[in-house]
């Protein structure tokens, strides 16, 4: 069980999209909501890049350089904004259920170890999670599916056809299709609406991550 995490496991409140408008504008790269919504679920250094390489600029503007410095700014704000952010309604409770019922439960997210690492620190969940997988342990984040296959590696499983993605916005659900997955399932529970969702391919839409014991309950 591959799980994304703002979103799915984390409320997801609008903070990150705003952080990564304001510190690309506070380095002179322009957004809308629109642009950065279309990333939803990405690698946000990925973001940034793509922000920085489409802005006109100086000739002796260092690309790399600038998309680092405003990775960081991204950064240290959206760690201070998630001291206070709290789980999605029965998301533990759900993890503990599956965990009993003998599944392993891995994660996935956009986000950079420190920024995870901040997050699942605070909430003590480490302990759940036989793989905790982020944008930088891979060369690619979604929709590649690198992440679903790391995270299958460090939690040696070997059969797509035993694992299930969950993630709530459209590039969860096409790095699992990409990753030819037994089962990818849409959650309502963060930025994306059941529109959106159904028109990539899926297993299943669900209100939330609370709902997945009752699912496998149902399928098994």
């Amino acid at each position: 069980m591959i799980l994304d995490v703002g979103g799915t496991i984390v409320e997801d409140r609008g903070n990150v999209p705003d952080i990564l408008r304001r510190s690309l504008a506070s380095h002179g790269v322009d957004s809308t909501p629109e642009e950065i919504g279309r990333w939803r679920g990405a690698s946000k250094r990925e973001i940034i890049r793509h922000f920085v390489e489409q802005q006109t600029l100086p000739a002796s503007t260092d690309r790399e350089s600038l998309t680092t410095a405003i990775y960081h700014q991204f950064t240290a704000e959206l760690i201070e904004v998630y001291r206070s952010v709290p789980p999605i309604a029965g998301a533990e409770e759900a993890i503990r259920e599956m965990r009993q019922r003998g599944f392993l439960v891995a994660t996935t997210t956009g986000f950079d170890r420190a920024i995870t690492a901040s997050i699942f620190d605070r909430l003590d969940w480490s302990k759940y999670f036989a793989a905790i997988i982020c944008s930088d342990d891979v060369a690619q984040g979604r929709p590649s599916p690198f992440m679903l296959f790391h995270a299958m590696e460090a939690a040696r499983v070997n059969d797509v056809a035993e694992v299930m993605a969950v993630g709530d916005t459209p590039l969860d659900l096409q790095a699992g299709t990409n990753a030819g997955l037994r089962a990818v399932v849409g959650v309502l529970s963060g930025a994306s609406t059941a529109d959106k969702l159904r028109r990539e391919p899926h297993t299943h839409i669900l209100q939330s991550v609370a709902n997945l014991p009752s699912l496998l309950t149902a399928k098994l």
